[in-house]
């Protein structure tokens, strides 16, 4: 195999120490399935994303270090800076494994891009899932934020949600790597678990699990605050159309902001800023 160029971006953050990083392969239409697998390990990083064709219309596929997955905001996002970088910024299109999904560029302060993700849905998490997470976490349910309701969240990735009521709970929580990648693998979660705290005046704090690699808590996932801008919309935590802006990454070192816009109806839009690390 012909290794082609692999860039290295930190989305949501303007500093490359900052926010999550992803492997971003612009011409990957000649690599297959074991070829992406094999570069996405070797980047290491929480997902390398692969994008296909030319023009403002592209395919896109993400890999973990492990495993396909079928979508990823942040290295939406760093594609997209990546591209605008070529083509210029506007409008691009993203045919991902869920379907269609649209991210505009701009530069205002530093390169920044916005997705819309595909249309979301919020369920009931079983009290079975509930008392798993629970356990695998160390927390108990009156933990739990009384006023935001445990569910699984989908903008692109089922994620189970639990908001934290207190700041020392959430700052205090750990997990084992192992078992919480049995257990999500057991639950089809191929994604995250998302805890949040609420910090007030449309400001939360995120925590994502994910157990990939070397990799156990995400620092920054777009994916993830989809998921939530559809979870505060649907709980009725917010009174659409708003905007929230999730703090992540702090616990790891690589802190991140998502500004998340909620419309009425349809997919919910992440925005973040990306720089090139290295």
């Amino acid at each position: 195999m012909t290794t082609p160029a692999i860039q290295r971006w930190a989305a949501f953050s303007d500093d490359p120490d900052g926010g999550n990083p992803a492997g971003v392969v612009l011409a990957a239409d000649d690599l297959s399935d074991a070829e992406m697998q094999a570069i996405a390990a070797d980047v290491g990083y929480a997902e390398t994303a692969f994008v296909f064709g030319d023009g403002r219309e592209r395919g896109i596929r993400f890999f973990s270090p492990v495993a396909e997955v079928p979508f990823c905001g942040h290295a939406t996002v760093a594609s997209g800076v990546a591209l605008a970088e070529h083509l210029g910024d506007g409008l691009f299109v993203f045919a991902t494994p869920v379907g269609r999904v649209e991210i505009a560029t701009g530069t205002g302060g530093g390169r920044r891009a916005s997705f819309t993700s595909v249309e979301p849905w919020v369920a009931e998490l079983p009290q079975t899932d509930l008392d798993a997470v629970l356990d695998l976490l160390g927390l108990a349910r009156d933990d739990l934020d009384p006023g935001h309701p445990p569910r699984l969240a989908f903008a692109g990735n089922p994620h189970p949600l639990l908001v934290i009521a207190e700041q020392t709970v959430f700052d205090g929580f750990a997990f084992d790597p192992l078992r919480a990648r049995a257990l999500m693998d057991a639950a089809a979660w191929p994604a995250t678990i998302i805890v949040l705290h609420e910090l007030g005046d449309g400001e939360w704090e995120a925590r994502n699990v994910f157990p990939v690699g070397t990799i156990t808590e995400d620092p920054a996932t777009g994916a993830a605050a989809a998921a939530t801008g559809a979870y505060l919309r649907a709980t009725g935590a917010v009174a659409p159309p708003a905007r929230v802006r999730i703090h992540q990454g702090r616990h790891v070192g690589r802190p991140g902001l998502l500004e998340v816009g909620i419309p009425v109806g349809g997919g919910i839009t992440v925005t973040g800023a990306a720089v090139r690390i290295g």
